[in-house]
């Protein structure tokens, strides 16, 4: 019986030993979160490895265990596993995001887009950057700000906390038994070791023009990526590539585009003809290549009621235009009528020039500084609202125009009225 009762007790003692290996874990380096929509941790590093758990965007994880470029994690529930380094987001990255989608819900739309496939949404515009959130085919989004990015690698992250630095040692080696002969003394310095120790001009000239002309030729081979910043009807803001992107405004009017991207586009305005409600539209375009601005011409159509067609009422070519552009009541002659606005750039710096929409005619209502010309993601300023009215001073105006354009203006209006035209 005491035989039976010792090995018992034993059995006991290893029980309760494995079960305290177990709950022993292994201490966190750091914490990060999940950067993709989901995040497959696997047993191992290789991808063959067998997925051991999944996190959603945003879940809080512990680094337990780093190699190279890849880490080795634990989740809220336990569960443990290896992923890539450059999927997960730091908590300085998860609160950038979170400013950039707050910013992003206070920003006018510049119109709907949508897209002819699934596109993934990074959390910053570099294709390297996680994606956690997807556009389904067909779905609408508001397009609210535009940016070229350098299509490069993402810079390896710092995940991980600095290592603290070891303190120096107070510890002394034991004196030698035998001191090594002393050292000879150095030979004195040369009279012109000044003149030694200059880079002749020459050199430096050709080192920096081929460092420049190295620079070129890597910006020429590697453009940059056209980005868009896109807002969904929950209101989550991300990163998309633009050339996925279409904007959604009816195909009568997009077929004037003339080879040209349409950048942004709103309505003016509507109109019956007959049975049907048209759109009188505003839109921006940009012609092909990289630019850091956001579009390089603006044109107003109308509804010819007579022709049952979309016209030109007003067209502007060659500037250098900049988001947001808004729709907004306008001052003009005492009177408020329905307008937008343009940031354009003027002699290094940008105005925002407005324009009363008297339909069929568009009319120029003044200018006034631009808002902060950084980036508005970056600025604390928000624009107006697209319904706020903007009063714009009569002294911001160009000079008071000649006889003769105040006639051809008049005729021409007076034409319009009597030949619809």
């Amino acid at each position: 019986m005491r035989k039976y009762l010792s090995v018992g007790l034993l059995l006991l003692m290893l029980g309760l030993a494995a079960c305290q290996s177990r709950d022993r874990r292994t201490p966190a380096l750091g914490e990060v979160y999940a950067g993709p929509a989901t995040l497959l941790l696997r047993k191992d590093i290789p991808l063959q490895a067998p997925v051991v758990a999944t996190a959603r965007h945003g879940d809080r994880l512990e680094i337990i265990q780093h190699r190279r470029r890849f880490m080795k994690v634990r989740t809220a529930g336990g569960a443990e596993g290896w992923t890539e380094d450059h999927l997960l987001l730091s908590s300085q990255e998860i609160a950038d995001l979170n400013v950039i989608e707050r910013r992003a819900r206070t920003l006018p739309s510049q119109g709907l887009a949508s897209t002819y496939e699934v596109l993934n949404v990074h959390t910053q515009p570099n294709r390297f950057s996680p994606s956690f959130l997807q556009i389904k085919e067909g779905e609408k989004v508001d397009v609210v700000a535009h940016v070229l990015s350098p299509r490069a690698p993402s810079q390896p992250k710092a995940l991980l906390p600095p290592k603290p630095k070891k303190a120096p040692s107070n510890h002394k080696p034991a004196d030698a038994k035998y001191q090594p002969p002393p050292l000879p003394p150095a030979p004195p310095l040369p009279s012109n070791w000044l003149e030694l120790s200059r880079t002749p001009p020459e050199i430096s000239q050709s080192i920096a023009a081929d460092k420049a002309e190295a620079k070129a030729e890597a910006e020429r081979f590697t453009p940059p990526d056209d980005w868009s910043l896109v807002r969904n009807a929950q209101g989550q803001s991300g990163w998309v590539i633009t050339r996925r992107l279409y904007m959604a405004i009816p195909d009568d009017v997009a077929q004037y585009a003339e080879g040209h991207r349409i950048t942004s586009y709103f309505s003016l305005g509507e109109v019956r003809d007959g049975d049907q409600i048209k759109h009188q539209w505003l839109w921006t375009t940009v012609g092909s290549g990289d630019r850091s601005y956001d579009f390089d011409s603006f044109r107003v159509f109308i509804w010819n009621v007579r022709r049952h067609r979309y016209e030109t009422a007003f067209i502007q070519r060659n500037i250098e235009g900049y988001f947001p552009v808004l729709r907004l009541p306008v001052k003009f002659s005492s009177a408020d009528y329905p307008g937008f606005s343009v940031c354009l750039g003027n002699d290094g710096g940008r105005v925002r020039r407005s324009y009363a929409f008297m339909s069929p005619i568009v009319r120029f209502a003044g200018q006034q500084p631009c808002e902060n010309p950084d980036s508005i993601l970056l600025s604390t300023q928000q624009p107006a609202a697209s319904g706020q009215s903007v009063s714009v001073s009569r002294s911001s105006q160009p000079g008071s125009p000649s006889l003769y354009s105040r006639l051809k203006t008049g005729l021409g209006t007076l034409a319009k009225k009597l030949f619809n035209r």
